[in-house]
């Protein structure tokens, strides 16, 4: 949503923005950082035309919101504000078709009728070029019995085994519960058979995923079901660890932007998995698929109507997209789901159908695995099931019993759109404590304390704690100690080691991405969050394993419902090409 921006002190008004700019600033169309790369872009490339300046500052705000351009002809029904001075389209894309920022070395690309900063261009092109290249790879040999791991009635599973074991690229989708974990373990386990089959060596194998906490879960469930198969694949499929992304690219000093493994250091790996494929912005995809070996099977995996990136790009739903719309598809969907209950299951089908009726409808039947709090006033509905939570961590904590509160931790969520705000996690996170402060009489005058649970936020390569990672402060001999669940196990640590993490008696629903719970309370922002979408909601009603409930009123329920958080991207139409 768009808001008119009135107060000078606002950080979104720019104070030396001039002619257009300031116009569209003014009225909240374009924020100050849009301004200020425009202004600067065009005093470098000696462009005077404010249309271009204009142009620019939209695909700023464009990148902002995830997209990796903009189509400058609907720009306008995007901002909804109608009494603006916009160019006319075909002069504003003529001109920006004439600056001197397309020129070598250039700063913008026009493709067809997308506006790129030139690094997304080339990033675009490169991904686009790589996963059609995988694609087109065919494996030879000997295929292994795919009805023995894959018996009949698992005939959604047989489809993806047949992809991932004649062709170098495999997209396996599917919501959560459909058993696409399961599905990758025994591909796993047919693959090293078709490598015995064909008298190589042992597979290397890498199991990959964007976050710590997803790859966790990655490892844990993919080895629980190896243990289950017979013991030639068990043999097989020893050693298996997941690890993140950066991790496995193997991050350099300096820059969060190059690995040591690229075009010219391949990763080694004969089958790469990636899980949580969802949450791959466009520059990771393209830093991971320029290091795959041409001969190496990718196994990409994920649900594509989840939340994309928080950075840029929408990789996993352009890339189904682009490569189901080919004649011979290396995508592979899973739609039976296995891990919900009827009501669960049903919500989110028609959560991703956009059915806002029958998602009320099955709010309204409730039953044990669905509730629905109707108000727009949540305090004391929530106060009702944080406290309880959070006095069961508590006292873990204080008995220093470090897998309790681990397991206390995972019993519940509460899932918020945004940071800040009345219906964000920094506001619910302070209420939560209050909260505590008055149940157990002992105001919390420091930010560590016994039960404070712990979200990581920024990668550690030293201590092997990753984004996405959670854990909670613990008394250990009258010392706080903070337990966090990492991808290669709990470990317990000093706090004051501990330099990047967040309070998580709340969390983000996009940083809830790759984890699950027993139990997800989710709080709806406001109607005209800019937040609320189908997808917001989807992901985060998919969180729970076994209760759902919602908070927020009807009105807000179908705002959400009826939103789609498009995102800018011509990745879909190049692979397609």
């Amino acid at each position: 949503m768009t808001v008119e921006l009135t107060d000078p002190a606002d950080w979104r008004c720019s104070a030396e923005a001039t002619g257009l700019l300031r116009i569209f600033n003014d009225a909240g169309a374009i924020e100050a950082a849009d301004v200020l790369v425009a202004q600067r872009l065009t005093v470098l490339g000696n462009e005077a035309d404010e249309r271009v300046a204009l142009a620019i500052a939209f695909v700023v705000r464009a990148v902002r919101g995830g997209s990796v351009c903009v189509e400058l002809a609907s720009v306008p029904a995007q901002v909804e504000i109608h009494d603006l001075p916009w160019p006319e389209p075909g002069e504003w894309l003529a001109a920006v078709a004439s600056s001197p920022l397309l020129s070598s070395p250039a700063v913008l690309h026009l493709d067809e009728d997308l506006l790129y900063f030139d690094r997304y261009w080339l990033e675009e092109r490169q991904v686009a070029t790589d996963v059609l290249a995988l694609a087109a790879v065919r494996a030879h040999g000997e295929l292994p019995d795919i009805a023995r791991l894959f018996p009949k009635g698992f005939e959604e599973q047989r489809a993806a085994a047949e992809i991932a074991l004649s062709r170098g690229l495999t997209v396996l989708t599917g919501g959560p519960g459909t058993g696409k974990t399961t599905t990758v373990a025994r591909l796993l386990a047919l693959l090293a058979e078709q490598a015995h089959f064909d008298g190589k060596p042992p597979l290397r194998i890498a199991l990959a995923a964007p976050t710590g906490k997803a790859a966790a879960r990655l490892q844990e469930a993919v080895q629980l079901v190896v243990n289950g198969l017979d013991p030639v694949d068990r043999d097989r499929l020893q050693g298996l660890r997941a690890t993140t992304l950066h991790r496995l690219l193997g991050p350099l000093p300096r820059t969060s932007a190059r690995f040591r493994h690229h075009r010219g250091n391949r990763l080694p790996h004969d089958v790469i998995v990636v899980d949580e494929t969802s949450m791959v912005s466009l520059t990771m995809m393209a830093r991971l698929v320029e290091a795959v070996r041409p001969d190496s099977r990718l196994l990409l995996v994920g649900d594509p109507d989840q939340l994309a990136s928080v950075d840029a790009g929408a990789v996993l739903a352009d890339v189904v997209e682009g490569l189901s719309a080919r004649g011979d598809t290396p995508v592979a969907t899973l739609l039976r789901a296995h891990r919900f209950g009827p009501s669960i299951g049903a919500l989110a089908g028609a959560i991703r159908a956009g059915d806002a009726n029958r998602a009320i409808d099955v709010l309204n039947a409730g039953g044990e695995h669905i509730e629905w709090v109707d108000t727009e006033e949540p305090a004391d509905a929530l106060r009702t099931i944080l406290v309880p939570h959070a006095l069961r961590l508590r006292e873990a904590a204080v008995l220093g019993n470090g897998p309790a509160a681990l397991a206390t931790l995972e019993e519940h969520r509460l899932l918020c759109a945004h940071r800040r705000g009345p219906h964000g996690v920094a506001f619910w996170n302070h209420q939560v404590e209050r909260w505590l402060a008055e149940e157990t009489d002992s105001p919390q005058w420091a930010s560590w304390y016994a039960g404070r649970p712990v979200l990581v936020t920024a990668n550690d390569y030293g201590l092997r704690l990753y984004n996405g990672d959670v854990g909670v402060t613990v008394l250990r001999d009258g010392v706080l100690r903070a337990v966090m669940a990492g991808a290669e196990g709990s470990v317990e640590l000093a706090t004051n080691r501990l330099a990047d993490v967040d309070t998580m008696h709340a969390m983000t629903i996009h940083k809830s991405q790759g984890s699950q719970a027993s139990e997800v309370t989710v709080l709806l922002p406001p109607t005209d969050s800019r937040l609320l979408s189908r997808e917001l909601l989807y992901t985060a009603v998919t969180r729970a394993e076994n209760k759902v409930r919602v908070v927020g009123s009807a009105e807000q329920l179908r705002a959400a419902i009826a939103r789609r958080a498009a995102r800018a991207s011509g990745l879909s139409r190049r692979l397609q090409d």
